[in-house]
């Protein structure tokens, strides 16, 4: 029943992680095309002058794509292998992600300028995510909710699935029913009885050599 268990919390945890992941891929993809159009407009990483900005809003947003999917393959080998060690280190991982995304939001849902906590973007694509998120605002609250839901679900599958431990090997079906090694050599055990050396070779022919008296 507990082998069940895990492997439901694997599959779980392994499908709720690929959220992770493929939100990742789409940020890192996105920021690789928004570095190539920005490229190709400046025709260099830097803008003119010694005072240029750098395009933060790109490279913030190709950081973040690299480190959810960084969290994606963690999150896998962890649901893999269900150790606790690598269980816990998912989890802190995710924390930071969800503390990071926690006060974002709390900073733009209560500071009315919150726009003036973050430095002026030259590419001018910062504007045009916000234009994207306003003008398409229920479906990327949906895309929120789904990415965040599956972040703290993450979270919760990893903490039950450190509970649950590792699996430790195929020579059971049941942790409830699990012998040890040893203890089917002493139930092996031949018990010696008094009357073995009654089969003994050289008493059996005594016996057969005694011969009756004649009467």
């Amino acid at each position: 029943m507990l082998r069940f268990v895990r492997s439901c919390l694997q599959f779980l945890l392994k499908l709720v992680n690929s959220v992770i992941g493929l939100m990742g891929m789409g940020m890192t993809l996105y920021s690789l095309w928004m570095l190539r159009v920005w490229y190709k407009q400046v025709h260099s990483f830097w803008t003119s002058g010694p005072d240029s900005t750098l395009p933060w809003f790109i490279y913030t947003c190709l950081g973040l794509g690299v480190y959810f999917c960084i969290i994606s393959c963690a999150g896998h080998i962890s649901a893999e292998t269900a150790n606790g060690c690598c269980l816990s280190s998912y989890i802190v991982f995710v924390l930071l992600l969800v503390m990071m995304e926690a006060a974002i939001s709390a900073d733009v849902l209560l500071n009315k300028v919150w726009e003036k906590d973050f430095p002026e973007d030259p590419t001018g694509r910062f504007d045009e995510l916000k234009k994207f998120v306003i003008s398409n605002y229920e479906l990327c609250k949906w895309i929120a909710l789904v990415v965040v839901s599956a972040q703290a679900l993450s979270i919760f599958l990893a903490i039950l699935l450190k509970s649950v431990g590792p699996y430790r090997g195929n020579y059971y079906d049941s942790d409830d029913d699990y012998i040890p090694a040893r203890l089917p050599l002493l139930r092996n055990q031949v018990k010696h009885s008094p009357y073995i050396c009654a089969a003994h070779p050289s008493l059996k022919n005594d016996y057969w050599n005694v011969r009756l008296p004649k009467s």
